[in-house]
This record gives structure tokens, sequence and C-alpha cells, in this order.
């Protein structure tokens, strides 16, 4: 008996069309012949699970081209065209801006992570228990400002994020809103090359303030309650305020209070996926819809990836090993709503 991964793909479709291969055979490879145009985004910590479903739709027959790197901005609009098919890193609520772009023709399938992907603002903890730091408001004070003023233009440095990310809304919202342009430096070069810079510099013995989000690797090199600790917003003030209760949480590890005011919600990181693809694709639609990766291990492939380990194809071919059981059965899924 053969097994269908060895019949070669031309000889595979020249049977298929003749029905001379059993439905059974067939439906083991549900995108043989269909390519999927892939995205994913610019940060770096969302290209493991991006890798992973791109192996599961390869399993499943699909040849996959990309994943292209994109932006926020760019990646929706080419979505709700249909110019890419999907990509499995929508941050939502955080994304909620870019819904009038793609609602209608392009939808949230699944979630990759449910809930626990935190946002935030971080200090060095001797920081903190220096100048008793507990939120942004501290930041207007001269003394606070002058000891985290790494380039002298009488401000406190704060990476934030890059223009185009869904987070940079939300901080520049955050500096109006809590009246710290005249205090508050946002860096908004590349996030890897801030933050390692960063690190550098509190290694060195410096402070340092700095928005991330989980799953990151910064959190795995700057251990909240060890190195930093989150600190809350003064109050709760978002772009969308419907989310104001969900940016509050219990039992944030290493926050300076508990419950603990990070002054964004939880997010949920999810599949945006062209409608007209998912129409023509229930197995594509059935994987995503049945995939869910721990935020753990997520953790984990980003502090390796961190260490200098960047072989994301080879890290997600062994979870998807390592997953084997699990994996199988979201394939079985797929196959049989094909």
């Amino acid at each position: 008996m053969f097994r269908l991964n060895t019949v070669p793909k031309t000889l595979l479709a020249l049977t298929l069309a003749t029905g001379l291969v059993s439905p059974a055979i067939a439906q083991e490879q549900p995108g043989e012949g269909k390519t999927i145009n892939m995205a994913q985004a610019t940060w770096d910590t969302g290209w493991f699970h991006a890798q992973i479903f791109k192996q599961l739709f390869e399993e499943l027959g699909y040849s996959v081209e990309g994943p292209t790197t994109l932006d926020n901005p760019p990646f929706y609009q080419a979505v709700s065209q249909g110019d890419m098919d999907l990509w499995v890193n929508g941050w939502f609520p955080l994304h909620n801006t870019y819904k009038p772009v793609f609602e209608g023709s392009a939808e949230i399938v699944g979630a990759v992570a449910k809930g626990g992907a935190l946002e935030g603002y971080l200090v060095n903890k001797s920081a903190i228990e220096e100048f008793g730091i507990k939120s942004l408001e501290d930041f207007k004070r001269d003394d606070v400002k002058a000891a985290f003023d790494r380039n002298g233009d009488g401000k406190a440095d704060m990476v934030a994020c890059p223009p185009g990310w869904g987070c940079e809304i939300n901080i520049e919202h955050h500096m109006d809103a809590y009246g710290l342009r005249d205090h508050v430096n946002t860096i908004k070069a590349g996030y890897a090359a801030s933050m390692a810079d960063a690190v550098a510099a509190y290694q060195g013995g410096e402070n340092i303030l700095f928005y991330t989000w989980t799953p990151n690797w910064t959190v795995n090199e700057l251990v909240p309650g060890e190195d930093v600790e989150w600190i809350e917003v003064p109050e709760v003030d978002l772009p969308d305020m419907s989310l104001a209760d969900a940016a509050t949480l219990d039992g944030v590890a290493g926050c300076v209070n508990d419950p603990c005011m990070l002054g964004f919600p939880a997010n949920d990181i999810v599949p945006v996926v062209n409608s007209a693809f998912l129409a023509d694709n229930p197995a594509a639609r059935t994987l995503l819809q049945s995939v869910e990766i721990p935020l753990s291990d997520i953790f984990a492939q980003n502090a390796a990836m961190n260490a200098g380990d960047d072989d994301i194809e080879a890290q997600a071919a062994a979870w998807i090993a390592d997953n084997r059981e699990k994996v199988d059965g979201w394939l079985e899924a797929a196959r049989s709503a094909s």
C-alpha cells in the first residue's frame, strides 16, 4: 500500500481528474492543487505560530506562498481585497481599529491563544524601589524624568512601538490622555533593536522604561517581579472605552498592584482570513478553528530565538512532532470537513 505523499503531484492530479483515486485517498490532501498566500506580522514573536500553521497547511496538501512579512495596515487592506488569504497574527481587541477595513470581506476564525496576551508598561525594579514609582503619572516628576533621561532632552525615554503597529495607536492615545508629551520621549525605532539597547542599558546599571506584550522574549530576558515590574496607568483611558473593564486584571505576576490597572485589555491572538478563501476551503477553515498553541510554548520559542536559535522552521517542526497526537486530531477534523 503506497502512502499518498509519495505520489507525484502530476500523477495525483491526473488520477483525481479521471476518478482513479478513491475519495478517501483524495480527502487526505484536500489542499492539493491550491495555493495559500499567507502573511505574517513584522514582530518576530509571532513568526513561530505562523510557521506552525504553514506546515500544517502543507500537510493538508496546500502550497503556501510566504509567509510575507507585512505591517498591520497593508495586511488588513490586502486580506480585505483577496491579495492575501490570511495571517494568524491578529491581536484583538488591539486591532479593532482595522475592523472597518476588512469587515465584510475577511473575518476572525478561531484563536491561536485565547486571552492572556498582556500589554503594558514596565520599569526596572530597582528604580521602582528607589523612586516609589507606581504609574505613568510618576514620570511627570523631575527626579524620575532625570533618572530615565538617556539622551539628555529632559524627558524620560521609553521604548514604544514602531509606526503602523496597533500598540502605537494606544500608546499615542495615552501620551495625550495622561498629559505626558512634555515628560516622556517615545522611542519608535525597530522594536527588537530598541529593546536590545534597553536590556544592555539595564545590564549596565541604567534605568529603563518600556512597553511590551506577552508572549515576548522581553519577559524572559527581564523577568517581571525579579528584574522589572509592570506599572499602572493613572486611569483607564482607551480609544475604545467599551474595553475599559478588561484593562484592569487580577493576578498579574510582577505588577506593582493587584488588581493591576495595565491600561490595555488582554488580547486574543487570532487568525484573520479572507471570507472568499474560507468559502472555497472548508478544510482550512476547520484547521484554523481547531488549532490552539499554549502561550507557554510561544514564550519558550521566543526565549530560544532571542538566545540565538533562529531556525523557526525547525522549531515549528519540532513542536508539531512533540504534539503529534493533537495535531493529527486537528488534521483529521480538517480532512473530514472537506
